[in-house]
Formats: structure tokens, C-alpha cells, sequence
């Protein structure tokens, strides 16, 4: 047989055994990388998802904690992985969108090196205090700020973060400034806020709700468009008393670049069908998600979008990061 016929005959032979194997995706469990601590929103959506997510699949899902510089640890982590299906990541989108402007030299490209498979949730925000801060509301927290320069220590996730750029908007906004303090995540950055070493965060509702409830940190005012749900008589910072500010975030599931169709489309259909199960979705609503999914088309646009958002943000705060 000729070297050309050989050739023929072995493409005949493994593009089954490939098609096969991307049809019975998964036969081992599914690694999902969380670019963040543990008890932060992306962590508590990761588990929550990874739970409902193992049933479906009949493979366990199992989450890994890789947080550090800003979630984009975790974001090269998963860019470099091997593009079979069996690592995805629970992606912070609005922080990835944020870090095009925000990094000099960012470590991943979003188009090139991932496929945004479907957002999952809308993360609420909110603006919280310590209790022992002097300020019940917006307006006030405002007043005592301009009164004391750079006195009030805002803590964040990290450098780069949302939650640092929601602080940013905010202090624009409204003529302020306070002195930024980045954690690594919402769980290290609590504890100082509980404890009065920092006095103001903005955050996730889903991490500072259970804090809120037990009257531990002050809701001052949610960065979304309306109310939310889990705080109801919590006003938005644009009701309070700063029209027009509005900060969003978004989570979502990506895989590195090069992963099979079939399986993406999988696992695209799985999370939709997550989307459509009201237990999950009431699992996801009492911790401080709503979920919204969305296929790859329209999250792309979405990313599209926010990375135009808080490119703005970043150049008028002069935030730059290596």
C-alpha cells in the first residue's frame, strides 16, 4: 500500500474514535477553575453550579480555587489548559472585560484565547459599611467623606477588581476620595471591614448578604439599575442620591480555545437547561444571583459591551496595571 493510502486509511480510522469520544463527553470529572477565594460570589456560583452540574453530566464537576492577580491567575490557568472539555472556568466577565484597558499588557486575549459558552448569572452589587461607620445612607456617607480626605479606607477584591473600579466610579461621581486597600478576595477584605481596620466596600450581594442579614455590615445602596430582590428596601446609589451611576457584573462559563464543538454545544445546553430549572434558579436567587443565560453569540456582545463600559472608568480613574 502507498505512503498516501496508509494516510487515507488512519484519518479513516481515528476521525470516529475522535467524533466518538467528543460524543460521550464527559467519561472523568470536569475541573472548574474559580479565579477567586473561596466565599466570594464566583465561588459561591462555582459550587452551586458545579453541584447541579455533576448531575446532569454524570461526572463530577469539581471546583478549583486559583485566585491572584486580579482573577487573571486563574484566567491563564485555564487558557493554557488542555482544550478537551475537562477544564472551564467560571469566569468574572465584566473583571476580564475591565482588564483590556486596565492591564499594559494583559495575559490573555478574550476573543483568541477562550469561548464564552453562556453567561450564568447577573451579579447584583452593593455598597456596604462597617457598622460602627456614622453614615445610614448615601448622602451621608458622601458628607463624612469630604469631610474627612482620604480617611475612610475603601477595601476591595484586589487590584483591578469590580469591586475596586465600582469604588472608583463612586468617588468620581461624587467629588470624594478615599484611600483604596486591595484584598485577595471578599472573605480576607470582610473580615477587616467587620473588625473596623476598613470602613467601605463595594461587593457582590451574594458575598455580603449573610453579613448584611446579621447586621455585621451596613447596605447603603445597590450599583444596579433597579432594587434588587434580596434587598429590598436597600435604594440603588442612583436613588440615594447619585443619578446615573450604574455598575454591573457578570458570570459566566468559558473554555480555553480549541475545544470540539459538540462539546461546547454540551455544555451549553446543559447550562440552559440549568437556566430553566426553577430549584436551581431559587438556589441561585436566595444566595444573590439572578440567573440570566445566554449562548456564546450574545455573550460575546455582552463582553463587547462592558469592555467599552469600564474602559471609560479605568482612563478617568488613571488606573494602570502591569
Amino acid at each position: 500500500m502507498n505512503p498516501i493510502a496508509v494516510i487515507a486509511l488512519a484519518c479513516t480510522l481515528v476521525a470516529p474514535a475522535i467524533a466518538s469520544a467528543q460524543d460521550a463527553w464527559p467519561v472523568r470529572p470536569v475541573r472548574m477553575i474559580a479565579p477567586f477565594t473561596p466565599a466570594g460570589a464566583t465561588d459561591i456560583l462555582s459550587r452551586l453550579t458545579a453541584d447541579a452540574l455533576s448531575k446532569r453530566l454524570g461526572q463530577n464537576v469539581v471546583v478549583e480555587n486559583r485566585p491572584g492577580a486580579g482573577a487573571n491567575l486563574g484566567g491563564e490557568l485555564a487558557m493554557r489548559a488542555a482544550p478537551d472539555g475537562y477544564t472551564i472556568l467560571m469566569a468574572p466577565s465584566t473583571v476580564y472585560a475591565a482588564g483590556v484597558t486596565l492591564y499594559a499588557k494583559p495575559k490573555f486575549d478574550l476573543a483568541r484565547d477562550f469561548i464564552p459558552v453562556a453567561t450564568l448569572a447577573y451579579v447584583p452589587h452593593v455598597l456596604v459599611v462597617a457598622a460602627e461607620v456614622h453614615a445610614k445612607n448615601v448622602q451621608e456617607l458622601i458628607a463624612l467623606a469630604k469631610s474627612q480626605p482620604d480617611r475612610l479606607i475603601m477595601a476591595s477584591q484586589g487590584v483591578g477588581t469590580i469591586s475596586q473600579l465600582e469604588g472608583e466610579l463612586f468617588q468620581h461621581m461624587a467629588g470624594i476620595e478615599m484611600t483604596h486597600v486591595p484584598y485577595k478576595g471578599s472573605q480576607p477584605a470582610h473580615v477587616d471591614l467587620m473588625g473596623g481596620r476598613v470602613q467601605v466596600m463595594f461587593d457582590s450581594v451574594a458575598a455580603a448578604l449573610p453579613h448584611i442579614r446579621t447586621g455585621k455590615l451596613r447596605a447603603l445602596g445597590v450599583t444596579t439599575p433597579t432594587r434588587v430582590a434580596q434587598l429590598p428596601d436597600v435604594p440603588t446609589i442612583a436613588e440615594a442620591g447619585l443619578p446615573g451611576y450604574v455598575a454591573e457584573s457578570w458570570l459566566g462559563i468559558f473554555t480555553p480555545a480549541g475545544v470540539p464543538k459538540p462539546i461546547v454545544t454540551r455544555l451549553q445546553r446543559e447550562l440552559t437547561a440549568l437556566g430553566a430549572d426553577p430549584v436551581f434558579a431559587q438556589k441561585l436567587a436566595d444566595s444573590g444571583f439572578e440567573v440570566r443565560v445566554q449562548g456564546t453569540e450574545a455573550y460575546a456582545q455582552l463582553i463587547q459591551r462592558e469592555t467599552v463600559h469600564w474602559a471609560a472608568v479605568v482612563k478617568r480613574a488613571r488606573i494602570t496595571l502591569e
